[in-house]
C-alpha cells in the first residue's frame, strides 16, 4: 500500500531528483514557460510555487532561503523584482500545466508549464529560416585588380596525365582561396637580364 506517500521519485536518486528539479526551476523562472513531461512538471509546480511565495516577503532571509534552492543569481534577482511584481496580489496557483499530448520517441505524456502572469506576454519564437536570413549577411563579391606579367615560358617535355590532374587540381584551390578571402594585392616589375 502506498498510503500517505508524496511525491513521484521521477527513476532518479534523490540528488538527482533534486538537482533535476532545481534546473528546472531556473529554467522556468528565467524563460517563464517550458515544455516538459507531465510527471515532472506536477513536481516542479509542488517544487516552485513556494519559492515565488516566499519571494512576496523581500528579506535578506527569503532572498537566501530562495538562492539555497536557484543558483543563478540573475534569475533570483529577477524573481524578486519582476516576477514578484506581477504576482504580488494573486494568493497562489502561479503556473499553468498544459497538456500537449505524446512524445514521438518513447510516447512519453508532454506537458507545457508556465507562469500565469506571463502567458500573453512572451514572444513568439522566429522560425529557423527567418534566423538563417537574419545571420547571413549579403556579401558583395570583391572585385580583385592585378596586372598579370607575361614571362616567356619554356617549352617542356609532356607531363603524365597523374601530373595534369595535380596541377589542375592545385589551381582550382588557389582559385577559390582568391574569392574566399579577398586581398589587396601589390605587383612589383620584374626586370630580366639577358
Amino acid at each position: 500500500m502506498r498510503h500517505r506517500v508524496k511525491g513521484r521519485k521521477l527513476s532518479r536518486t534523490s540528488e538527482h531528483r533534486r538537482a533535476t528539479l532545481r534546473n528546472l526551476a531556473t529554467s522556468l523562472l528565467r524563460h517563464k514557460k517550458i515544455k516538459t513531461t507531465v510527471a515532472k512538471a506536477k513536481e516542479l509546480r509542488s517544487f516552485v510555487e513556494p519559492l515565488i511565495t516566499k519571494a512576496k516577503s523581500d528579506s535578506v532571509a527569503a532572498r537566501r532561503h530562495v538562492a539555497d534552492f536557484i543558483k543563478e543569481k540573475s534569475v533570483v534577482k529577477e524573481l524578486f523584482t519582476d516576477i514578484n511584481a506581477k504576482v504580488g496580489e494573486r494568493p497562489g496557483g502561479y503556473t499553468r500545466i498544459v497538456r500537449l499530448g505524446q512524445r514521438k520517441g518513447d510516447a512519453a505524456e508532454l506537458a507545457i508549464i508556465e507562469l500565469v502572469d506571463y502567458s500573453g506576454v512572451l514572444k513568439p519564437k522566429q522560425s529557423k529560416k527567418a534566423k538563417s536570413e537574419k545571420v547571413e549577411p549579403e556579401v558583395e563579391e570583391a572585385k580583385i585588380v592585378s596586372e598579370e606579367v607575361n614571362e616567356e615560358v619554356k617549352p617542356k617535355k609532356k607531363a603524365s596525365k597523374t601530373s595534369k590532374k595535380k596541377k589542375e587540381e592545385s589551381e582550382e584551390k588557389e582559385t577559390k582561396k582568391k574569392k574566399a578571402a579577398p586581398k589587396k594585392t601589390t605587383t612589383k616589375k620584374t626586370t630580366k637580364k639577358s
